[in-house]
């Protein structure tokens, strides 16, 4: 019987010092369920967890990746989150800072962002936009 348990597989077998994977043992009767009373008592259970390793790598010791990656940023956008290197994620939480700490949600419709200056420099100008396009408007400063 092998039941899976997250990573690990757990197994459970009857054995007699050496176990045949062919053969038929001499004390099996039709039914396929044994119980206790029908288990030789020379035979002992074995336990055995055995485990599935994906990498050598300890989980959370790898480089970031993709938008968690720290990238150089333009000008513009180092006047808004003050550092030359920052991550999308991160940047994306320092301009909501900005927004929410200057009040800068239009009070009728939250979804629509009201820009100040620093804002305009990096949303291109435009007056408002919605919070939807934060996301694209902040591309061309991330730098390669």
């Amino acid at each position: 019987m092998a039941t899976s348990l997250g990573l690990g597989l757990f197994s459970t077998s009857l054995s007699n010092k050496t176990a045949s994977l062919t053969a038929k043992p001499s004390w099996s009767s039709s039914s396929p369920i044994l119980y206790p009373h029908q288990v030789p008592a020379n035979l002992r259970m074995v336990r055995t967890v055995t485990y599935a390793t994906v990498s050598n790598e300890a989980p959370g010791k790898r480089a970031p990746r993709g938008i968690m990656k720290p990238r150089r940023v333009s000008p513009e956008m180092q006047d808004l989150v003050g550092v030359p290197e920052i991550s999308r994620t991160q940047a994306l939480k320092q301009i909501w800072a900005h927004i929410k700490e200057h009040n800068l949600q239009d009070p009728e419709n939250k979804k629509i962002i009201i820009c100040d200056e620093k804002l305009k420099k990096i949303f291109g100008g435009k007056e408002r936009i919605g919070f939807l396009e934060i996301a694209g408007l902040i591309s061309p400063h991330f730098l390669k």
